[in-house]
């Protein structure tokens, strides 16, 4: 059976989608954009910001649905820029343990102001 996830603290969908939707032991969480969920726009211009207010967006959907990013099995990452890989990846980093999921990265065009975009998928026993 699968249950939809809503964090009050994450930004509300932006169109027909849910923020996460649990099936069994897995949680996958929708692509997360930059945007500040009490001002419901992007405010940061830099990718290091905008990745920190990404993960803190996953973060809260994580936890409304009795999860962590320790149990973020796979990510996948949309750049605007391939150019703006490794600032992203030093935030990104500081967001897991020694114990990294499973990542894809690719460069795509995001929603106007977004640097990057990402969805996880979240496994607990």
């Amino acid at each position: 059976m699968k249950k939809p996830i809503l964090s009050l603290n994450a930004p509300k969908p932006l169109g027909p989608y849910n923020q996460a939707v649990k099936v069994d032991k897995f949680l996958f969480v929708s692509g997360q954009l930059p945007i500040d969920p009490k001002q419901g726009k992007i405010l940061a211009k830099d990718v290091v910001w905008q990745t920190h207010q990404v993960m803190e967006n996953i973060k809260a959907i994580l936890e409304a649905a009795d999860f962590n990013l320790r149990d973020v099995v796979q990510s996948t990452v949309y750049l605007a820029s391939m150019t703006l890989f490794d600032d992203f990846n030093r935030e990104y980093a500081k967001y897991f343990d020694r114990d990294f999921p499973a990542r894809t990265t690719a460069g795509a065009e995001l929603k106007t102001g977004a640097l990057l975009e990402v969805s996880v998928v979240a496994y607990k026993e």
